[in-house]
């Protein structure tokens, strides 16, 4: 059955894309300006996709059911996100007050207790704190209604198939083992670590990583420059990449600020590749580039991501991978173009390879309606 394309500027919000999102039929023909796809489109090497904690981030304000289907960060996500042909999951771990890896995103846990919203610091809890929120492993235990601010108010966090939290080595126990892990080392943006600090909470995360991981393939990733620099110094196994937005936000901390900055930190510090909003490399071709030009990998995380075409551009641009929401749809869409545009096996088609590259004016449209 075909499917029709879809522009940026036909879909109203990036948190909610059409069905028919999954399509490359794609009606450009030529390609945008700093972009140079002949290193990637012949014998390129495996295009990879990552379910964003799991199935694809929980947004609750969403209209979409698919930002909604499975609780992220859960076995339950991730396990389906298992049945659809992704190389990893990305998920978020954080260290418990008693020293306890477990998957969160926020810094914060609210619960709706009494009419009232209780907010606690996640990494303040021991993990039976932590684990009295939400679904409970027990059915005949009631735990803490979850909830979660969206754009400053407080909502209660529902999903159609929800699932109790987990901790680092359940997921290595319970996750099919054919999924690679990207494990971002959680801390907040707004705090100011202590290298001891840091070093005991890597420490603890690598304990069960070594126990644990067995052969399935990992990767380290974590916005925080420090935390970064240290998890490639206490370990060589496994590969260590920094997480930027890119230059689309400011810290105090410089190293956060841009792609030029996030390539320097990586090569001086010997880290092995870099993970950016994808509206900072639609942003910055040049920098994207240089990235690859310095042996680094280079993944992409974001909204944009949820579009085929965006993710499409990303492969002509040399980027090693994305991290998804609609892991389904993107991971499908990925597969299609690899059959009918023979990327990575050396059969690209010329007439074919012609009708892939997009006009300058969709990628500026993207950017612009990012």
């Amino acid at each position: 059955m075909a499917t029709k394309a879809v522009y940026i500027s036909d879909v109203p919000n990036l948190d909610q894309v059409p069905e028919t999102a999954a399509s490359f039929s794609l009606y450009a023909t030529r390609l945008p300006i700093s972009v140079d796809v002949s290193k990637s489109v012949d014998n390129s090497p495996k295009f990879t996709v990552i379910g964003h904690r799991g199935h694809g981030m929980n947004i609750l304000h969403s209209t979409d059911r698919r930002m909604k289907a499975f609780k992220e960060n859960s076995i339950l996500s991730f396990n389906n996100a298992a049945n659809h042909p992704i190389d990893y999951i990305e998920f978020d771990v954080q260290v418990t007050k008693d020293d306890v890896a477990i998957i969160f995103h926020d810094d914060f846990i609210l619960s709706q207790e009494h009419g009232s919203v209780v907010e606690k610091r996640v990494t303040d809890l021991t993990m039976k704190e932590f684990f009295a929120y939400g679904p409970q492993r027990e059915v005949s235990m009631e735990g803490k209604a979850l909830a979660r601010k969206v754009n400053g108010t407080v909502v209660g966090w529902q999903v159609e198939s929800d699932d109790h939290s987990c901790t680092l080595q359940e997921a290595f126990e319970k996750v099919n083992t054919r999924l690679g892990f990207n494990i971002e080392l959680k801390f907040d943006d707004h705090r100011v670590y202590e290298q001891d600090h840091l070093i005991h909470a890597l420490q603890v995360v690598l304990k069960v990583v070594s126990e644990h991981a067995n052969d399935r393939p990992i990767i380290f990733s974590s916005f925080q420059p420090d935390a970064a620099l240290l998890m490639k110094k206490l370990q060589q196994t496994y590969p260590v990449y920094f997480l930027t937005n890119g230059g689309t936000e400011v810290y105090e901390d410089v190293r956060r600020n841009s792609l030029d900055e996030a390539r320097k930190l990586a090569v001086e510090g010997g880290l092995d590749g870099i993970v950016s909003e994808v509206k900072g490399i639609f942003g910055n071709p040049s920098a994207a580039r240089e990235i690859k030009e310095a042996n680094l990998g280079l993944l992409t995380y974001g909204k944009l991501n949820n579009i085929p075409e965006t993710v499409h551009v990303q492969q002509l641009m040399g980027v090693d991978g994305v991290i998804v929401d609609l892991v389904e749809e993107i991971a499908r869409a990925v597969e299609e173009t690899k059959k009918t545009k023979g990327y990575g096996n050396g059969e690209v088609k010329s007439e074919e390879t012609e009708k892939g590259l997009i006009e300058l004016s969709f990628l500026l449209n993207l950017i612009s309606k990012g």
